[in-house]
């Protein structure tokens, strides 16, 4: 991994910290100065580590890394929706996800190459990052310098989590006993450690777990706006996220009841917490600022560091500049489902009809502008997928409690469809079914798609794949790119 092929270029990753970590603090907000300004991506570590302000920028410059729309400001919410039944295909352009919409990914694929590279090179930045700190105390305060650590480590560990996602067997299929992938964890300066072997799917679990609760313990409260920089909250709605994966219902509701008050309005109780609920008109969420309550983390995008083109999200799913994928309004779609009626507002005003002919009209997602260039917020999670994330585990843990399930779920969708009513859910089998076609709905356009199906191991639906692709087929995942076998041949091995 230590060579990152980018338009056919070679980037080594230098033997400083700084390099390759752009201090955005220092970037000018003026485009044009932006790209006629030399930018400062070299410099020694005493240097890069010398002040308050160099080491904040260094912090913006991880979250700068993870948020490129080649790999979580777009190119992986995208791939998670496109895979499934929920879109149909309009270019059959290579270059916006035919290949991943069809499950015909090869380990040449560029564009998967890339994803896999913006990963590794953000992971070893934020290896660098906390090699480079613990190597000049002082300079900060001890909280902000746990602050900044716990931020990296969250980084880290929402990186290894999005890259086992595609790139791996699911943790339910074998408890985790399949081949991962590279878990690297030192600063990566020269070609040395080029060759190792992956760990497992239950390693890489392991590690993100423990970067998350490490995370947890030194993340501050609060961290500014509470929803573009990690805090406290942060780390535990993820960890939801990540044990609801590994079919662990009772670390699911732990963590949750951390945030998530016992009975409905269901919502953060804790004081010196970052407060969290449901916002009462769901498409506010996705409006700009986009800075709500229910917005536990998410990544802004402005004119100088716009996701790109073909890598935004709005570029897929709306119009005006894209328009690749429009909602499947067949009988596998969820638009379509008798259960998500037009009153709901997640329909009414986050999707729309667009004409493009005299006999031919579709339905569009709106959450995103599709504007050229897109500088929508790219939602991580949100504090609709920890009550849902709830339902299910209290609905599948053994003892869970079937009535706060029931409320969770109707919480979730009443907030968008008041005087809907999901009638009779008495067993644990019916509130799960539910509770996932609502996660559908909710999450539509999200990239939580394939990782809900994953953690089931569930087939991918028959849809642009021609037939449904069972767990056990190798194009269930995404190959480990050709670059990466070519300069590391132990990469498929344990």
């Amino acid at each position: 991994m230590k060579i990152f092929h980018i338009n056919n270029y070679k980037l080594k990753i230098a033997t400083v910290a700084i390099l390759a970590i752009p201090l955005i603090g220092s970037i000018s907000s003026c485009k044009k100065d932006f790209l006629t300004a030399a930018p400062e991506l070299s410099l020694p570590e005493a240097d890069a580590f010398a002040n308050p302000t160099r080491i904040l920028a260094q912090v913006n410059g991880l979250y700068l890394s993870i948020k490129q729309g080649s790999f979580l400001g777009g190119r992986y919410p995208v791939y998670n929706d496109i895979r499934a039944e929920e879109f149909f295909n309009r270019t059959g352009n290579g270059v916006t996800g035919t290949s991943v919409y069809n499950g015909t990914n090869v380990p040449s694929d560029t564009y998967i190459a890339r994803f896999w590279s913006q990963g590794y090179l953000t992971i070893n930045r934020v290896n660098l990052f906390l090699d480079g700190l613990a190597a000049h105390p002082g300079v900060l305060t001890d909280d902000v310098s746990a602050n900044y650590a716990g931020e990296a480590k969250l980084i880290r560990a929402l990186s290894y989590f999005s890259l086992v996602q595609i790139f791996a067997k699911p943790y339910v299929f074998d408890k985790g006993l399949s081949r991962g992938m590279p878990l690297r964890l030192k600063p990566e300066t020269s070609l040395a450690g080029n060759s190792m072997k992956s760990s497992s799917v239950a390693a890489i679990y392991a590690q993100i777990l423990k970067d998350l609760n490490e995370a947890e313990l030194a993340l501050p409260n609060t961290n500014g706006d509470n929803v573009t920089r990690a805090h406290k909250n942060t780390a535990i709605a993820l960890k939801t996220r990540v044990y609801l994966a590994m079919a662990n219902y009772a670390k699911v509701i732990e963590e949750a009841n951390k945030i998530v008050s016992p009975v409905a309005p269901f919502k953060t109780t804790d004081a010196a917490r970052t407060t969290h609920e449901l916002q009462a008109d769901v498409a506010a969420v996705f409006r700009a600022p986009g800075l709500t309550t229910e917005s536990i983390m998410s990544f802004p995008m402005a004119e100088t560091n716009a996701p790109g083109t073909q890598n935004a999200i709005g570029f897929y799913f709306n119009a005006p500049a894209g328009l690749e994928y429009y909602l499947n309004q067949s009988g596998a779609g969820i638009y379509v489902d008798p259960t998500w009626p037009a009153k709901d507002n997640r329909k009414a005003k986050l999707t729309a009809d667009l004409k493009l002919s005299a006999t031919n009209t579709i339905r569009l997602i709106t959450k995103f502008s599709g504007a050229d260039p897109s500088l929508d917020n790219v939602p991580v999670i949100r504090y609709a997928e920890v009550l849902l994330n709830l339902a299910e585990a209290e609905a599948l843990q053994a003892g869970g409690n079937l009535v706060r399930s029931r409320a969770l779920l109707d919480a979730v969708r009443h907030r968008s469809d008041a005087t809907y009513d999901f009638g009779v859910l008495a067993t644990s089998a019916d509130l799960v079914a539910t509770i996932l076609k609502e996660r559908r709905i909710e999450f539509l356009a999200e990239g939580l798609r394939y990782n809900d199906l994953a953690r089931k191991a569930a087939p991918i639906p028959s849809f642009g794949a021609g037939s449904s692709i069972p767990v056990d087929d190798q194009r269930y995942t995404f190959p480990i790119p050709l670059q990466e076998t070519t300069t590391n041949p132990e990469v498929n091995t344990m």
